[in-house]
């Protein structure tokens, strides 16, 4: 018997939803929500990550105001706008689309973002109040994954969850969320460098992969019977689209499993959505 399917696809639709009628709530209350995005230089998938971005903002009633900047700008410049997005009371969360082009800094132009319009939660303010388990905005695609795992009723407390990745978009946030008092799971973060990868993941009850790496996690690091979450999106030589994960391998050992595409890729825009919205509330006149 294969793997239940975690469906990404439904449960941000169902995230969406719920943030429409949040932003409806707040526009009859005279408060419109707004997401600024910044686009800087002309790489094609940065491109339509925004526009994704932009269409799912749309479909929940959110305003977005869209900001193009050529590959040439300067470090100054990109600051210069950051700092007038945040100066701007109409605007409640601004997304800076990563990575820039070379000859700028991605961290320290991000830095930039007021930490109460980082909406994608990588201010490095945002990240501590996770240490201090009273996070405000989390991370896009951490937050996703745990959305999935309640969602479906995936026992987290108590549970054994290996991280594989240990980088500062995915795997270092995910894990203290899963640590945060009310979760209450017990992490482990794996990476390239861990001794005996391989059964160090074999002892998870639940196997987040954030690597970059596509489809190097196979059967023989899972446990029968663990729920895996895949992070990764990759083209392998076929051009086609696959996790960090060797989906159809593992589906025959894993409870559950997050397909590629359509398992967490979809929740990293819902939660940006949610973000907004939860951002553009705290925003509200009283």
């Amino acid at each position: 018997m294969g793997a239940q399917v975690l469906d990404g696809k439904a449960v941000a639709r169902e995230v969406l939803d719920e943030t429409a009628e949040r932003v409806a709530a707040l526009r009859d209350r005279g408060k419109e929500t707004t997401l600024a995005t910044v686009l800087v230089g002309d790489d094609p998938a940065s491109a339509a990550y925004v526009r994704s971005k932009r269409r799912r903002a749309a479909e929940v009633g959110i305003r977005s105001v869209h900001h193009e900047l050529g590959s040439d700008v300067s470090q100054d410049r990109v600051v210069d706008l950051l700092r007038g997005l945040n100066d701007d009371p109409s605007v409640d969360g601004i997304l800076l689309q990563l990575p820039l082009p070379d000859g700028l800094d991605d961290q320290g132009t991000a830095l930039e973002i007021d930490p109460a319009k980082d909406v994608d939660g990588l201010h490095p303010t945002n990240l501590g109040m996770i240490v201090l388990d009273r996070p405000v905005f989390a991370p896009c695609t951490p937050s996703g994954c745990l959305r999935i795992l309640q969602h479906y009723g995936i026992p987290i407390r108590g549970a054994n969850v290996v991280v594989v990745g240990r980088s500062f978009l995915v795997g270092r946030p995910l894990a203290l969320l899963l640590a945060a008092r009310g979760a209450d799971a017990t992490v482990t973060i794996a990476h390239s460098r861990t001794a005996d990868l391989a059964g160090v993941a074999r002892r998870a009850d639940i196997l987040v992969v954030a690597v970059g790496r596509p489809e190097m996690v196979t059967a023989c690091y899972v446990r029968e019977g663990a729920v895996v979450i895949d992070v990764g999106i990759n083209r392998n030589e076929a051009g086609s689209l696959v996790g960090d994960v060797k989906y159809d391998e593992v589906a025959e050992v894993a409870s559950a499993i997050t397909p590629v595409p359509g398992g967490v890729g979809p929740m990293t825009v819902a939660m940006l959505m949610h973000n907004t919205a939860i951002a553009a509330g705290m925003r509200e006149p009283t």
